[in-house]
């Protein structure tokens, strides 16, 4: 019984190498299949965390690459984000049809943001319906028609973002784990009964119970050590909670701050950007949990301000300074508005720079008036905040698209906006790029300290 695990390594292999884990503790066989394109990954799936895990059945993004028609080298080479994810989902549907025609497919599951779950619901689209396909998502929810289609693709809200495992995600993933073995034992079963190509059967279904049963009971009855490990109760001691904004194209600089608070001492809950991100952010911010926030991701002010469909509302980056929490904010990826797919950006906007991330999301780069509004609502709600604030300003680019030679370069803009911010106490403005780690391990110090007093 085989559950393939599909996901980008490069940005989330020690996430993927738990599930493995968690899979393989339920008795579940596993294959990795690689839909990153950031390193190569060559033989077995070995080098995302879990090398005594890792199975010779697995899948390197070399192969998927292959399948989709390209070179894992000119992908990278090209930096085309949205035709790297076109490329890996149609050779990841490739790798699955192969698979399941060997009969090595019981279940699948995946976890991502917007183009992971790109990825991952292009590549289960062809399978049968029946077989469970399971894909965990920082877009789970908002309107998921995009990746669920007409097919039976369960679709699981993560939460926080898809960026370590802390004590939300070990019980949201945790229940993923379960959720998949538990459909994989239905679907084994049922496979054996013969039914129409493409569909099960209800008299499969109901020849499966005393499997589905035994599964059930199986992962119920687990020693007190697995369940742990399988995010049923927090594992070590805990730590103090910062909770942090991240977008795609803002992950490298949260990735060095998480690692810079994680030295430091902290564990950091991720929140993806998604409107529902920053909603579920601003909540835990005005529950009394937080030490603090670093809320380096702004974005979904753009999309209230323009009207893109990722907005958090008005209110958005309010609940921290209401309550008083240490926070330590950027104006990241305030360069973009989020649409669906190019076909669904509204036509009034079709004379604007328009960006096809992957084939789900469109983002189009807000104009310096734009740029400039969002400046000064920032610098608003940042004075209204009555515990200690600080901001930080990149001057080198506000995200990955808004640097020297890319979509979203546009330095009239960005000055607009650094401009409107004015002259905040404890602004600091670093020439460096958003994306650089010394601008994320800046934050994350500057935190660390209003954290302790010392603003």
């Amino acid at each position: 019984m085989a559950v393939v695990l599909i996901g980008t390594l490069d940005t989330k292999g020690r996430e993927y190498a738990w599930l493995r884990e968690r899979l393989s503790e339920l008795g579940r066989e596993v294959i990795v299949v690689d839909a990153g394109v950031g390193q190569e990954s060559t033989g077995p799936v070995s080098d995302f965390g879990a090398p005594a895990s890792a199975s010779p059945e697995d899948v390197s993004n070399v192969r998927v690459a292959a399948a989709g028609g390209a070179e894992l080298a000119s992908l990278r080479a090209a930096g085309d984000r949205g035709a790297a994810v076109t490329v890996m989902g149609e050779g990841a549907a490739k790798v699955l049809a192969e698979l399941h025609a060997e009969g090595r497919v019981d279940g699948v599951l995946a976890v991502g943001g917007s183009g992971g779950s790109s990825i991952a619901a292009r590549a289960v689209r062809d399978l049968p319906i029946g077989l469970p396909k399971l894909i965990v998502s920082t877009m789970g929810s908002g309107d998921v028609s995009p990746y669920v289609g007409a097919k039976d693709v369960t679709i699981m809200y993560s939460v926080v973002d898809i960026a370590g495992i802390n004590r939300v995600s070990r019980l949201i993933l945790g229940n993923a784990v379960a959720a998949i073995a538990g459909m994989a034992a239905a679907w084994s079963a049922s496979s054996s009964v013969a039914v129409p190509p493409g569909w099960s059967s209800s008299a499969a279904s109901t020849s499966a119970s005393t499997s589905v049963s035994t599964a059930a009971a199986s992962t119920a009855g687990a020693s007190p050590a697995t369940a742990s490990s399988a995010g049923l109760s927090p594992e070590g001691e805990e730590r103090p909670l910062v909770a942090a904004s991240m977008f795609g194209v803002t992950t490298p600089a949260v990735d060095a701050a998480r690692e810079r608070l994680s030295e430091l001492g902290y564990e950091v809950l991720v929140f993806h950007a998604t409107g529902s991100g920053g909603q579920a952010l601003e909540g835990l911010a005005a529950s009394g949990l937080l030490a603090g926030v670093l809320d380096l991701t702004t974005t979904e002010l753009a999309d209230d301000l323009v009207g893109g469909v990722l907005s958090a509302g008005p209110d958005r980056l309010t609940a921290a300074g209401r309550h008083g929490v240490p926070q330590v904010v950027a104006p990241g990826a305030l360069d973009m508005v989020n649409f669906g797919p190019l076909s669904a950006v509204p036509e009034r906007f079709a004379d604007r720079n328009l960006h096809v991330h992957n084939p789900t999301v469109t983002l189009m780069r807000t104009t310096p008036a734009e740029m400039a509004e969002l400046g000064r609502r920032v610098a608003a709600k940042l004075a209204a905040a009555t515990g200690p604030t600080a901001l930080f300003v990149p001057l080198g680019g506000v995200s990955a698209l808004d640097a020297p030679g890319l979509p979203f370069h546009d330095p009239k803009a960005d000055d607009a906006c650094f401009e409107a911010l004015g002259d905040f106490p404890g602004t600091t403005r670093l020439d460096l790029h958003i994306n650089d780690p010394e601008f994320g391990r800046a934050m994350a110090d500057r935190l660390h300290d209003l954290i302790r007093g010392e603003g």
